[in-house]
């Protein structure tokens, strides 16, 4: 299943199992946002699209495939931790954050964290390949947030975070060293696309 999202976090889900087998990973989360899933609905966990093969009560379950563990930071989260959730965008939705489709890019790692009045600047330091796509004032999930992107350099960008966000996402406890899930505007990548085949 493929939903699109717009990189507003409706709430944190606790990750209360994780089933490791050579093959993937089954996550087991907690949530309220569960009564609002059935079987077969996409729902992103830190901005990765996930399936929920599962629904019961309070909590959801889902596969996590080889090539998302490799991609994303869902293979070490452990049990306990807490995960950042959305559901897909409905056509009667208002378009708050950005297009967000719930396919990570590529990891980042937290660089710094500072204060910036009542904000908190946040350093994100990632690849040459990603960071192409990153433009000043631009938009980015980071583990599936829709965040506007301050400043840019070669070694990575700054987002600034308001208290709404540290309150209501996992990225209130960022801390320097820490992987976060990156994932760039689809149109840059388009973008790109289009201009190499010209």
């Amino acid at each position: 299943m493929v939903g699109i999202f717009t990189g507003l976090v409706a709430t944190t889900g606790a990750l209360r199992a994780l089933d490791r087998t050579s093959d993937g990973v089954r996550l087991r989360v907690e949530s309220a946002l569960a009564a609002e899933l059935e079987q077969g609905d996409s729902v992103a966990v830190n901005g990765v699209c996930l399936t929920a093969v599962e629904v019961s009560g309070g909590d959801f379950q889902a596969d996590v495939m080889g090539e998302t563990l490799r991609r994303s930071s869902l293979g070490p989260l452990e049990r306990g931790d807490a995960v950042n959730l959305e559901l897909p965008l409905r056509a009667s939705d208002r378009l708050g954050g950005h297009m967000v489709q719930g396919h990570v890019d590529g990891l980042g790692s937290v660089a710094d964290v500072e204060a910036d009045g009542f904000a908190t600047l946040v350093r994100i330091a990632c690849a040459g390949e990603l960071l192409r796509y990153v433009v000043e004032k631009g938009s980015i999930a980071v583990d599936g947030v829709s965040l506007t992107v301050a400043e840019v350099d070669d070694e990575g960008f700054s987002v600034s975070l308001i208290p709404a966000t540290r309150a209501r996402t996992t990225l209130g406890s960022l801390s320097p060293g820490r992987a976060v899930n990156l994932e760039v505007d689809v149109l840059a990548k388009y973008v790109e696309k289009l201009l190499v085949r010209a």
